[in-house]
C-alpha cells in the first residue's frame, strides 16, 4: 500500500465551534482510533486532498508529536456544497495485523464479446478485502480481454496474492451479456424455422 505522509497537529480543544475555527485556517479536524488512545488532531486540508481525492487506496503515514503512525481513512465528511473536506477518521494500523479496505476495481482490455457485439456490463465497482497493510494495492486491475458473450467473471474468479475477498463468491463483478438488438434478431430469426417444423408434419399427412 502506498502511503503519503502527513504531518498532524494534537487538538485539546474540541467541538464544534474549535473545527469551525480550524476550518478557517485551512486546517481539517481529524480522529484517529484503534491505537492504545483515541487522538485528536488536524490535518493541512491541501496535503489531505492527496490522500482523499482519488479513487486508489492509499495510507498514510501521519506524525504526532514525534510519533509517526501508520493509518488508513475510514470514514470522510465533505460540504454538501464546496466538496470541502469537513472531518477525517484514520484507524491505526499494525504492519503485522490484516487490515481490511475497499479498493476500486479497474477493468483492462476490451472483451472479446464486446467487439462480437455484446454489452459490457460492469456491476461491482469496487471489492472489499482483507489483507496485511503491506499486502493491500491501490486497486484491482482487473483483465477482461476474453471475456466473451454470456459469460461472467464473479468473485471467486478474482485471484491476488494475500488478499481474502470479502464479497459473496458467487457475486458478479462483470459480464458482457448479447445486446438487447440483437437479441431480438436472434429471437426473430429462429421464429420462421421453429414454424416451419411444426408445419412438417401436418403437410405429411395431407398426403396420406
Amino acid at each position: 500500500m502506498n502511503t503519503i505522509a502527513l504531518s498532524g497537529t494534537i487538538r485539546t480543544n474540541l467541538g464544534t465551534k474549535y473545527a469551525a475555527q480550524l476550518r478557517r485556517t485551512k486546517q481539517v479536524p481529524c480522529v484517529l482510533y484503534g491505537g492504545e488512545n483515541t487522538l485528536h488532531f488536524s490535518v493541512d486540508g491541501a496535503a489531505l486532498k492527496k490522500l482523499i481525492i482519488t479513487p486508489e487506496l492509499k495510507g498514510a503515514e501521519i506524525e504526532l508529536d514525534g510519533r509517526k503512525v501508520l493509518a488508513m481513512v475510514q470514514e470522510k465528511q465533505f460540504h454538501p456544497v464546496t466538496d470541502e473536506i469537513l472531518h477525517v477518521d484514520f484507524v491505526e494500523l499494525d504492519e503485522k495485523a490484516e487490515a481490511t479496505a475497499s479498493l476500486t476495481v479497474r477493468l483492462v482490455g476490451q472483451p472479446i464479446g464486446v467487439r462480437k457485439g455484446g454489452k459490457l456490463s460492469h456491476t461491482m465497482r469496487r471489492l472489499r478485502v482483507s489483507g496485511l497493510p503491506g499486502k493491500l494495492p491501490g486497486r484491482i486491475d482487473l483483465d477482461i480481454a476474453e471475456l466473451d458473450i454470456n459469460k461472467s467473471i464473479h468473485v471467486s474468479d478474482v485471484k491476488i496474492d494475500g488478499l481474502t475477498f470479502l464479497d459473496n463468491e458467487e457475486d458478479v463483478v462483470v459480464s458482457v451479456k448479447m445486446a438487447k438488438k440483437k437479441e431480438e434478431e436472434a429471437a426473430a430469426a429462429a421464429a420462421p424455422a421453429a414454424g416451419a417444423k411444426a408445419a412438417a408434419p401436418a403437410k405429411t399427412a395431407a398426403k396420406k
